[in-house]
């Protein structure tokens, strides 16, 4: 069954590698009719027209409108906040969101929440869905893992975090890098409790 919670999911992009996955996984939330509560990182805004089609803006206002535009999405369906914008509901546990999804999330975004650096919004807001108790997925984007990224990683499993390394399977046979793609998003949004049609469960 769909989730059917009105609360917003948060969702970050840093810096590594994989904004393919975070696009898509926007895309797949807006389609669930989900409301999303979108933060940037500086560093995925170099790496986002890398990767992808999309260049974004750095003004929450243009980047509301563009992806309103590109994603189809509903009028405040997805609000976009400023790296330094402590006025955003994700900053404080009185309004926190139903989850948070950090993809792709950089080791050094990785240890900053490891640690409780709260030194930018992204940071923060995972910050406030850990003590409030909500869920929390990372997926890491690295290879290889050194032992500091190892023990970062347990540190927050063992605070109920899902550490959800990209690493799409191989046994729906992917035909093309979409594919690859859908696997990791579909596993995202069933962790989020959201039906999606992206990919074929074991066994079916």
């Amino acid at each position: 069954m769909t989730h059917q919670s009105t609360k917003p999911i948060a969702l970050a992009i840093t810096g590594a590698s994989g904004a393919p996955y975070a696009l898509r996984l926007l895309e797949s939330l807006v389609q669930a009719n989900r409301r999303v509560y979108l933060m940037v990182s500086k560093a995925a805004q170099v790496v986002m027209p890398m990767e992808t089609e999309l260049s974004f803006p750095s003004r929450p206002a243009e980047a509301e409108a563009m992806l309103r535009e590109y994603l189809g999405a509903a009028e405040g369906q997805v609000r976009v906040f400023g790296r330094e914008q402590w006025t955003a509901p994700v900053a404080s546990g009185s309004n926190p969101p139903e989850a948070m999804v950090i993809c792709p999330c950089s080791t050094g975004t990785l240890s900053a929440i490891a640690s409780g650096a709260s030194n930018n919004l992204i940071e923060r807001a995972a910050d406030v869905v850990l003590k409030e108790q909500r869920k929390l997925i990372l997926m890491v984007r690295e290879t290889p893992f050194s032992p500091i990224h190892l023990e970062n990683m347990l540190k927050l499993s063992r605070l109920g975090v899902v550490i959800m390394p990209a690493s799409p399977g191989f046994y729906n046979r992917p035909q093309t890098v979409a594919d690859l793609v859908d696997f990791m998003v579909a596993r995202v949004l069933s962790h989020l409790g959201i039906d999606n049609p992206l990919n074929r469960p074991w066994g079916q």
